[in-house]
């Protein structure tokens, strides 16, 4: 049964979404989009993919024994996942090549008292991804993200000034519940794919004439798959079986990855497409809507604050939380004098901006995404 809004119609929170729907219509939009985003459509949130994949029957005994010991590493933390055990495990990849590039006598990594090779070492990296991979490609339910993408794309109201520029999904997962809305949706999009059900990466996808939105993957997707001598992306139709020598692995990125990656395309090319993106051309508005993300990537937060500190005023970002009110990373942003006037946060329990605060001892339901989707629609 949908939640009652009934709470969102006092005064202070009617204002608040106002003040949003019109920042919306009037400003190029962004949305950041984190795992929390796709539980409404039977996927597994962070935590609960962590333990799926580390029951997974898709690990071998050497994989399992190394993911073991890597899990050990962050005993004490209540917030380590499988992305951050995946990130610890290239960490080790990187220190076994290393030391075998550099002719050391010790050409592997120890964990748990045993020695890895590199090659094992991959294997368990590709293993886990698979893992990771068999968990989200499952049957989904697109009900919710089918009237997100209608709504975010609706036209505007008689009077209004529209933005014409293309909607940007900045997406950190791995699903493709995004391009599969847009797609049924009849909007035209660009992943960065050129092609169909098979398709090649291609860059300049993205710079196409009469895109309706870009869909930029910052982690990977579980349609992408890496091929002997490419880094780039291919989607390849899961029919197919390839020419020998041309083993496909998954091209997916942990959360917490790690400087070697986002030195290598096509991560360097998106990230430095989020960048432009968050960097509104002068004269111009973006609004930043982040929402099903608590904030714990590193390098998302540091390109999110350099863009707000960069932008000169034309970046607005708003962010819809779980929390009660504005924690850790996001607390930091909204008590910056600097930025804070630029930070929107409708949080369970209320909602700031710069100095202003609207509290409620009641949950608002504006925090989960389902919820998000009716407001954008317009439903008050």
């Amino acid at each position: 049964m949908p939640d009652d809004l009934t709470l969102l119609k006092e005064p202070a929170f009617a204002t608040a979404l106002n003040d949003l729907d019109d920042l919306l219509t009037q400003s190029g939009k962004a949305f950041l989009l984190g795992a929390g985003c796709s539980k409404c459509a039977g996927l597994p949130l962070t935590v609960e993919l962590t333990d799926k994949t580390l029951a997974s029957a898709r690990l071998d005994a050497t994989t399992k024994s190394i993911l073991l010991s890597i899990v050990a590493l962050f005993k004490g933390s209540t917030t380590a996942n499988i992305e951050d055990y995946l990130s610890e495990l290239v960490d080790f990849v990187a220190i076994a090549e290393r030391r075998g590039a550099r002719g050391a006598a010790t050409k592997t990594a120890s964990l748990g008292g045993d020695d890895y090779s590199v090659q094992q070492l991959k294997d368990a990296v590709d293993q886990i991804k698979n893992a990771i991979v068999e968990e989200i490609d499952i049957t989904v339910n697109l009900d919710v993200h089918w009237d997100f993408v209608r709504a975010v794309h609706r036209p505007s109201r008689p009077g209004r000034n529209v933005a014409t520029r293309p909607v940007d999904y900045l997406v950190l997962n791995y699903d493709t519940l995004i391009e599969n809305a847009l797609a049924v949706q009849k909007l035209r999009y660009s992943d960065g794919m050129s092609g169909g059900n098979s398709a090649w990466w291609d860059i300049s996808t993205f710079d196409m004439a009469g895109l309706a939105a870009r869909v930029l993957k910052l982690h990977g997707s579980i349609d992408w798959s890496e091929i002997s001598g490419d880094p780039l992306p291919r989607r390849i139709a899961k029919s197919l079986t390839l020419p020998a020598g041309n083993d496909r692995k998954a091209l997916i990125w942990p959360a917490s990855t790690k400087y070697r990656e986002t030195q290598r395309d096509p991560y360097a090319q998106l990230s430095s497409l989020v960048r432009s993106v968050l960097r509104p051309q002068s004269g111009s508005q973006t609004v930043l809507t982040i929402c099903g993300y608590s904030f714990g990537d590193s390098h998302i937060n540091i390109e999110v604050e350099r863009a707000l500190r960069e932008s000169g005023g034309q970046l607005t970002v708003v962010v819809f939380a779980s929390d009660d009110a504005p924690i850790g990373e996001l607390k930091r942003l909204h008590q910056d004098k600097e930025i804070m006037d630029q930070v929107r946060i409708y949080a369970r329990k209320g909602f700031f901006h710069g100095m202003t605060a609207a509290t409620s001892t009641s949950d608002l339901p504006w925090w989960k995404f389902e919820n998000i989707t009716r407001l954008l629609g317009g439903e008050r």
